[in-house]
This record gives C-alpha cells, sequence and structure tokens, in this order.
C-alpha cells in the first residue's frame, strides 16, 4: 500500500472512531456520561495524548534524520562527481575515455535510480554496476603518470572514486524503513482511541463533525509527510535528483 492509502486508512480510523463514539453515546446509560465519569476519562486521554506526542516526535525526528542523511548523501555524491571529472581533465587528453565512460554510467544509474526509488538497492548494489564502476576505477589506476604532479592527480583521482563507491553503498545500506511498524501501529491505536474520546462527549451538529473532519485529516497529512520523509526518493518529497545532473551537465560542458 503507497503512502496515500495509508494516510486514508489513518483518516478512516479517526474520523470513524469519532463517529462511532458520538452514535455509541446515545446508547450509554446517563451514569457513564455524568460529571465524574467525564472526569476520569480526561485523565486517562490525557495520558495517552501525552504517550502519542511523544511518539510522534520520535517519528518524525527519526524521519527527518532519514530524509536529511541521504539528501546529504547525494550532494556529497554530486561534488565527488564533479571534483572527480575535473581531476581527470587536468590529467591530460588521455583521461577523455575514462571521463566519457565515468559520465555514461552516472547518468545512466541516476536515470534509473530516480525511476525506481524504492528498488534502488538492485540497482546500485548489482552485479553489473559494480563491474562498471570498478572498470572507471581500474582505467584510473592503469594511468601512467609522467611527473609528481601527474601522480599527485592521479592518487587524488583515485581516493574521490574510493569515496563515490562508499557513498554508493551507503545508499544501499540506508534503504528502508527507518519508521518501526509497531510504533506507526500503536501510535496510530492511541490517536484511534483520542478521536473517540472527542466523539463520546461531542454533541451531533455540523461544527462538530467539521472540526472532527479537518482534526483527522490534519493528523493523517501529518503521517504520510513522516512516511514520505521515509521514503526520500519516491512520493511527493522526493529528493532531487538535480544535484548529480547538474555535475553530470558541467562535466559534459567544460
Amino acid at each position: 500500500m503507497n503512502n496515500i492509502g495509508i494516510a486514508a486508512v489513518i483518516f478512516a480510523c479517526l474520523f470513524g472512531a469519532a463517529l462511532a463514539a458520538m452514535l455509541i453515546r446515545q446508547l450509554l446509560p446517563s451514569s457513564h456520561l455524568d460529571d465524574q465519569s467525564k472526569d476520569a476519562i480526561k485523565v486517562g486521554m490525557g495520558l495517552i495524548a501525552t504517550m502519542s506526542a511523544l511518539v510522534l516526535g520520535l517519528l518524525i525526528a527519526s524521519a527527518k534524520a532519514s530524509y536529511d542523511t541521504q539528501g546529504s548523501e547525494i550532494r556529497q555524491i554530486a561534488a565527488n562527481i564533479g571534483q572527480l571529472d575535473g581531476v581527470l581533465a587536468d590529467y591530460g587528453e588521455e583521461t577523455r575515455e575514462i571521463r566519457d565512460l565515468f559520465r555514461r554510467n552516472i547518468a545512466q544509474l541516476t536515470e534509473e535510480v530516480w525511476q525506481r526509488g524504492a528498488a534502488r538497492s538492485m540497482i546500485l548494489g548489482s552485479a553489473e554496476t559494480e563491474a562498471e564502476i570498478w572498470a572507471v576505477h581500474v582505467k584510473i589506476l592503469q594511468l601512467a603518470p609522467r611527473d609528481e604532479i601527474h601522480q599527485a592527480l592521479r592518487t587524488l583521482a583515485i581516493q574521490i572514486a574510493t569515496d563515490l563507491t562508499r557513498g554508493r553503498w551507503h545508499l544501499v545500506a540506508e534503504e528502508g524503513s527507518a519508521i518501526p511498524v509497531p510504533f506507526l501501529v500503536i501510535l496510530v491505536f492511541w490517536l484511534t482511541v483520542l478521536f473517540a474520546s472527542f466523539g463520546l462527549f461531542a454533541p451531533w451538529n455540523a461544527t462538530v463533525l467539521a472540526t472532527l473532519f479537518v482534526g483527522a485529516v490534519s493528523v493523517a497529512a501529518a503521517l504520510f509527510l513522516i512516511l514520505e520523509m521515509d521514503r526520500p526518493f519516491e512520493g511527493v518529497m522526493q529528493i532531487s535528483s538535480e544535484p548529480i545532473q547538474k555535475a553530470i551537465d558541467r562535466a559534459a560542458h567544460p
């Protein structure tokens, strides 16, 4: 199920619980709805609201940290792409073949990763990708420096290529959800109970229904955004490939 579907289910749970509680209230004895009962329910709901806020904060922090980390990885990879191409260009005309091969590999990988965001480990971690990246690395190792300057450029190119490989494996390792499913399930359960308590004592009128509707939509939207940040290579909050595209374009038009 995609994130929109999950958000829709969450909204249905929250708003449905409120409506159900408003209907169930009509069947309850008046002693269950007196002031003492209300006070006891408010205390219990206050505890649940506090726990919900804590868990929601943890989910936001976890999703945002994962999103920022992977966004930073992409920017670092883009910087390394531009730097490696520049170093190879400074080395001399003999690296043109390496630069062309490197640029084609990066352009192909970028297109595939952003088309198949959730399956990027199958692309970046495949044997075919490893062979293509290693071919560039081997060609750099095979360069024969003419002097100390070219030796230093070759060494720097090897270091940057190694950093790029490390960044690629970081992206592979970071694939997957940073949000524990039990956390999300428990949070939705608590929020459902809270909305049921709202409906239990609320009068049945258009203003109350509109307020409960907007509240349920707002909570579902917040959880939708959290889920979107947890999957940064797909959806409406997809990390942009622009930094890498710009690095490729600069390499193609020095």
